[in-house]
C-alpha cells in the first residue's frame, strides 16, 4: 500500500506530496506516550494538550495518549470510561491481572482524546526484576538514588508489556504506530524494539539532556558542539544513566525528530544521529468571532495589571500610567538558558537611555519565573490593601458629593464647590494621603525569597541597582510564582497577564522551541526572541522583515554578548518611543502571524513522521520513496504593505511624538488583503536537511553562517 496525502494537507507547502488520496486510519492504532500526559511538568504538556485537537480530528477513536497515573490529576483532568477497542480491554486487563494498575479515560481537553494511565507507584515492586531486563536489553544500569530515571523504568516496562500483550491480540491489523516524546517515555521504546514488537516507532525530544546542562553550566555552547567529549560532560554531571537512555532511544526509533533545526544540529552533534523530521511546534489558535476583539481584551487586562502597579508603587506613584509599558519575561527559572542575565544587563541600559532622552515613557518589568518562597512579601501585600482602601474612601466621598450636587441642581442653584464638600471630608482625604507616604522603595520582588543572598535575579538586580526609585525609568516586579486568577496580589490567570503587558522578552540562549514568544504572537502581543530559540529561526525563514510583524529577533549566534545586549537594548527602546497608535498598528500584524502557528498548518510534520515510520517499520505494507524526496518548500510572509521600503523611513526624527498622530494612509483590513496576496509562491531550497547536515562538518560560526534553517 503506497501512502499519500489528502488533498487538504497537499494544499500546503513544506512537504513532499504523495500519489494516493489518504492513510488508513481506519486500519492503524496511534499511541502518543509522553510523561506529562495529563502531568503539567513543563512545555512538552502545551505541545501534547494543544496539538491534540486535530489529531482526534484525523485518527477518531484509534487515537491513544498514555502517560504516568497521578490520583489527583485523573480526578480533575479526566473522565473515566471504558476502552471501546476490545484488543486494548484486554491488554489493560492482562496488566490489571498480574498486580499493576492500569486506568481509562478522556482526558477533558478540547478533542477529548482517550487516556491509558499506568499507576508508577502500584508497580514499583517489579523495579529490581526489571532493571535487570533493561540491563541485559542494552546493557544500561541505574542509580538506585535516581528516583526520576527509576520512575521512567516502571513507566516504560509497563508500556512496552502493554504493546506486547495489544500486538498479540491485535495480529498485525490493525498496524500500531507509537510517538514517544522524551527520555522518560523512551524507556519503553528501547524495551519495546529489544523485544522485537511490531510497531512502527517515532520519537522526539523536544530538548537535549546534556545540550540544557552545558548551557546551563555558561558554556560556549554552540561553538564548541564538535569538541565536547560527550561521554565524560554527563558521567561529571552525573547524568550519564539518563543519557544513555535518550540515545539509546533515538537510536531505536524508525524515525527521529525534533522541534527546530537548531535542535536538530544540537542532536547530530550530541546524540550521534540526524533527525529525520524536523516537527515544529504549534499551537490551537482560535480566532475571535468580533474583528480586533484582541484589542480589546489587551486593553481589558492593561486595567488589571495597571491596578496591580497602583498598589504595589503607592507613595512612589509620580509617574503616568497612561505613558507606561508592561514587559515581562516568564518561564522555568533557568537564568541563563531563558536569557534573564541579558535581559536585566539591557534594562539597565535602558534605564539609562531613557533618563538622559529625559522621556516621560516609564516601563515596569515583570519576571514571571517561579522560585523558593515561602509566602507573600507583607510590603506587596500591604500596597494592595492600601489601594482598596483609598478606592473605598474615593467611592464614599464621591457619593456625597454626588447627591449633595443632585440635590443642588434639583433646587436650580449652581453649587458652590468650597461648601459642597465639608470639613469631615477633607479630613478622610488628608488621612487618606497620609496612609500613602511610604519612606522606603517599592519592594523588587512579591514574595520573601527563601536564598535571598544568592537568588540570580535579585543579586543582578543589587548590581546594576535598579531599586524601584522614583528617577528610575525603569520598574522591576519578581513575582517568583506562577499566575493565579485567585492570588490575592495579582489576581490574573497567565493568558489574562499577557494580553494585558505590551511586549513579551525572552532573549534566550538555549531554547529548542520557545512558547512563550509563540504564546504571545497568537495573542496579538509583540515579543523578542532570538536566532537561537527554534521558534526565532522559524519566524527568521518565514516572515522578510520580523520587526514590522512585533517579532524583534536578538542575534546570539555572531555575536558578543555584549553586542547582543546591546542590540536588545535598542530594540526596548525604540519599542519605548513608538505612540499608542503605533503600538496597535503593530499588534494588528502580530496577530495576523498566528495562523503560521497554528496545529492545522504545523501538524503535517508530525504526519509526515508517522508516514515515514509505516514504510521503515511495515515496508511489505506501506511503501514511501523516502530516499528521493521532493526538495522542502514554505511560504514567506512578505513586508506589510504599509511600511516604506526604506528602513530609515520609518524611523522617528525625534525621540518624542505626539500619540495623537494619525496617518491616514494605513488601514488594517486593506494591508492584511494586499499581504494575503503578496504572499511569494512557495520557494524551493537546493539541499535537503540530510544532506545540509552532512555537508557541514561542525557547528562553528562560519560553518553556521552557511547552513540556512528550513521546517
Amino acid at each position: 500500500m503506497r501512502l499519500s496525502r489528502s488533498l487538504s494537507i497537499t494544499s500546503l507547502s513544506g512537504l513532499p506530496l504523495w500519489e494516493e488520496e489518504s492513510l488508513p486510519v481506519q486500519d492503524l492504532l496511534l499511541f502518543e506516550v509522553s510523561w506529562e500526559v495529563t502531568n503539567k511538568v513543563g512545555g512538552i504538556y502545551t505541545v501534547i494538550q494543544t496539538k491534540a485537537k486535530i489529531t482526534v480530528d484525523e485518527w477518531g477513536e484509534n487515537y491513544i495518549m498514555m502517560g504516568p497515573y497521578y490520583e489527583h490529576n485523573f480526578k480533575t483532568q479526566v473522565e473515566k470510561c471504558e476502552p471501546p477497542n476490545q484488543a486494548i480491554k484486554a491488554a489493560m486487563d492482562s496488566l490489571n491481572n498480574n498486580g499493576c494498575q492500569v486506568h481509562f479515560g478522556r482526558w477533558l481537553i478540547e478533542g477529548s482524546p482517550y487516556v491509558i494511565l499506568f499507576d508508577i507507584g502500584a508497580a514499583a515492586w517489579n523495579l529490581d526484576r526489571w532493571k535487570g531486563d533493561l540491563w541485559n536489553a542494552c546493557s544500561i544500569g541505574l542509580p538506585y538514588h535516581d528516583r526520576e530515571a527509576n520512575d521512567s523504568l516502571i513507566f516504560g516496562s509497563l508500556v512496552a508489556w502493554f504493546f506486547k500483550e495489544l500486538t498479540d491480540q491485535l495480529q498485525d491489523k490493525p498496524n500500531v504506530i507509537a510517538h514517544f516524546h522524551e527520555w522518560q517515555a523512551g524507556t519503553g521504546l528501547v524495551l519495546s524494539r529489544s523485544r522485537k514488537i511490531p510497531l512502527a516507532t517515532v520519537f522526539t525530544t523536544h530538548a537535549t539532556l546534556l545540550g540544557r546542562y552545558l548551557c546551563a553550566g555558561n558554556a560556549d555552547f554552540y561553538n564548541n558542539l564538535d569538541k565536547f567529549n560527550i561521554d565524560q560532560e554527563a558521567g561529571e554531571r552525573q547524568i550519564y544513566h539518563r543519557y544513555c537512555l535518550e540515545r539509546a532511544a533515538v537510536h531505536c526509533a524508525h524515525v527521529f525528530t525534533t522541534v527546530s533545526q537548531i535542535t536538530a544540529v544540537e542532536a547530530n552533534h550530541m546524540l550521534h544521529r540526524q533527525p529525520d523530521v524536523v516537527t515544529p511546534n504549534g499551537l490551537n489558535v482560535r480566532k475571535f468571532s468580533a474583528m480586533h476583539e484582541f484589542q480589546n481584551l489587551h486593553s481589558m487586562n492593561k486595567a488589571k495589571i495597571q491596578e496591580f502597579v497602583r498598589g504595589h508603587f503607592y507613595g512612589h506613584l509620580d509617574f503616568n500610567l497612561e505613558k507606561t509599558l508592561f514587559f515581562f519575561i516568564a518561564g522555568r527559572y533557568e537564568f541563563s538558558n531563558k536569557g534573564a542575565d541579558l535581559f536585566l544587563e539591557s534594562l539597565s541600559r535602558l534605564n539609562y537611555l531613557l533618563r538622559v532622552h529625559k522621556s516621560d515613557v516609564t516601563v515596569v518589568v515583570f519576571f514571571i519565573m517561579p522560585a523558593k518562597t515561602n509566602n507573600f512579601n507583607v510590603e506587596s501585600l500591604k500596597g494592595q490593601a492600601v489601594r482598596k482602601q483609598l478606592w473605598d474612601t474615593a467611592q464614599s466621598v464621591k457619593e456625597k458629593f454626588g447627591k449633595r450636587l443632585y440635590e443642588s441642581l434639583l433646587r436650580g442653584e449652581i453649587p458652590d464647590m468650597s461648601k459642597i464638600l465639608d470639613r469631615d471630608d477633607f479630613t478622610i482625604m488628608k488621612r487618606a494621603i497620609y496612609a500613602t507616604q511610604r519612606h522606603t522603595f517599592p519592594p523588587v520582588t512579591t514574595h520573601n525569597m527563601l536564598d535571598d543572598s544568592t537568588d540570580p535575579i535579585l543579586s543582578n538586580i543589587r548590581r546594576i541597582g535598579l531599586f524601584n526609585g522614583r528617577n528610575d525609568r525603569v520598574k522591576i516586579v519578581f513575582h517568583p510564582e506562577f499566575l493565579s486568577s485567585t492570588s490575592p496580589l495579582l489576581p490574573m490567570d497567565y493568558e489574562e497577564f499577557v494580553r494585558g503587558c505590551h511586549l513579551g522578552v525572552f532573549p534566550s540562549y538555549y531554547e529548542p522551541w520557545g512558547y512563550t514568544p509563540g504564546e504571545c504572537t497568537v495573542m496579538g502581543i509583540p515579543s523578542v526572541t532570538t536566532n537561537l530559540s527554534g521558534f526565532g529561526c522559524f519566524m527568521e525563514e518565514h516572515v522578510s522583515d520580523p520587526s514590522e510583524y512585533g517579532i524583534y529577533i536578538v542575534d546570539r549566534r555572531f555575536r558578543s554578548a555584549d553586542e547582543s545586549c546591546n542590540q536588545l537594548t535598542q530594540f526596548l527602546f525604540s519599542f519605548c518611543q513608538q505612540s499608542r497608535r503605533q503600538r496597535i498598528i503593530q499588534r494588528n500584524r502580530t496577530e495576523r502571524l498566528s495562523d503560521l502557528l497554528d496545529w492545522r498548518y504545523l501538524g503535517r510534520f508530525y504526519m509526515h513522521a508517522r508516514h515515514l515510520a509505516l514504510s521503515r517499520s511495515f515496508p511489505g505494507k506501506f511503501k514511501m520513496d523516502h530516499l528521493n524526496l521532493a526538495p522542502t518548500q514554505g511560504f514567506r510572509y512578505p513586508r506589510p504593505a504599509s511600511v516604506p521600503p526604506s528602513p530609515s523611513a520609518s524611523l522617528h526624527s525625534t525621540p518624542h511624538h505626539s500619540d495623537e498622530e494619525d496617518d491616514d494612509t494605513y488601514d488594517e483590513e486593506e494591508e492584511a488583503e494586499k499581504d494575503r496576496q503578496n504572499i511569494k509562491a512557495p520557494f524551493t531550497l537546493e539541499i535537503s536537511i540530510r544532506k545540509r547536515a552532512e555537508s557541514i562538518d561542525m557547528f562553528t560560526p562560519s560553518a553556521m553562517k552557511r547552513l540556512k534553517y528550513t521546517s
